[in-house]
């Protein structure tokens, strides 16, 4: 699977602003909740907060991944937002984050939503990937970005 597979344009925003962490947390789960009648925004908003509990989602460099599981839904659903000013996120090594993506997968689903994150995590290391993304004016370029980051299946 590719990360653009779990994206649609209601689910892509560039060149965002948002004020403050619990905003964009907000905007995430109307994002993610826009686009299918399984989704609730409370609902997904109370399973992103829940892990947000749990320890900052922020990986460094300017990056977050918010993320959680949600009872009812049968696929996992991705939202992807670059800001045009970072944010305090919590993030460990205190920088803002100006890159998102959240996302939501079946409460069962443990091993697709780790290799899901892996895969996150890993494209978003990439300086260069973090960079082409941050310099997207467009959903269309995102989610040409996006389609080169592959989940390897575990079964494979």
């Amino acid at each position: 699977m590719n990360i653009a597979s779990l994206l649609t344009n209601d689910r892509v925003k560039c060149a965002s602003e948002a004020s403050s962490k619990k905003r964009l947390l907000e905007l995430l789960a109307d994002m993610l909740a826009s686009s299918d009648d399984q989704l609730s925004s409370s609902a997904v908003l109370e399973s992103l907060h829940h892990r947000e509990r749990l320890g900052s989602t922020g990986i460094g460099h300017g990056v977050a991944i918010p993320h959680g599981r949600l009872a009812g839904i049968d696929r996992a659903y991705g939202a992807l937002i670059t800001l045009t000013e970072g944010i305090d996120y919590d993030a460990p090594d205190h920088q803002p984050v100006d890159l998102l993506f959240a996302l939501i997968v079946p409460e069962q689903s443990t091993d697709e939503h780790l290799q899901i994150l892996a895969t996150l995590a890993q494209s978003f290391s990439d300086p260069v990937s973090t960079e082409q993304l941050r310099r997207c004016q467009n959903i269309q370029d995102v989610l040409e970005l996006t389609e080169q980051w592959i989940v390897q299946n575990a079964a494979a």
